[in-house]
């Protein structure tokens, strides 16, 4: 019989896997969009989306993931001290979204894919709304604020994209204590571990 993980580690290593995910799949567009598409206006990003399912299975653990986003596009795109400020702070708004987590209750989110969607959509929107705020206090650059939502447009594409799929594949946007409490009962309901 092997050893089980107890749930601090289950938890330790989804929220490592999850990390993991975020910045590679983030350096590798910053990387893209630098060298390949310099010209281009529009940049797309995952954070938005990863730090949704993050909230969605493990609440206010998604803090790291938001941060840590924020953390890798400005080392990536070679900015600033004041733009590490604003990425970093102003992604910590998306925490905004655990009102209505707690409010509507996960499941009724994840099971109904307009919601799951409008999640997803929603905390990249507070991202957004967060930097702009951030680069008006610390950069006062007011003129830059609508920059974080139009550049960023397509991001919003990918995260309702993302967290469509996402919804459909077992376990992964789904509240993690419901989840594993889920597997647990459908084993013993079979007669094994």
């Amino acid at each position: 019989m092997g050893r089980h993980l107890t749930f601090r580690q289950y938890r330790a290593v989804d929220l490592a896997l999850f990390a993991l995910m975020l910045c590679l799949s983030e350096t590798v567009i910053v990387h893209a969009a630098r060298f390949w598409f310099p010209d281009q206006l529009y940049t797309v990003s995952v954070v938005g989306a990863m730090t949704a399912i993050v909230l969605m299975r493990w609440g206010g653990f998604a803090a790291i993931h938001a941060l840590l986003g924020g953390v890798v596009f400005v080392l990536v795109s070679g900015g600033t001290a004041a733009q590490m400020m604003t990425y970093c702070i102003g992604n910590l708004f998306a925490l905004g979204m655990l009102l209505p987590l707690r409010r509507l209750g996960a499941e009724r989110i994840r099971n109904d894919g307009f919601l799951s969607v409008v999640f997803g959509l929603c905390t990249l929107l507070l991202m957004h709304a967060g930097r702009a705020l951030c680069a008006l206090v610390l950069l006062s650059a007011g003129g830059a604020c609508l920059g974080f939502f139009t550049t960023d447009a397509l991001s919003y594409l990918f995260t309702g994209v993302i967290l469509w799929i996402a919804r459909r594949l077992d376990g992964i946007f789904e509240d993690q204590k419901h989840y594993l409490l889920r597997i647990h009962k459908a084993e013993e309901g079979k007669g094994g571990y």
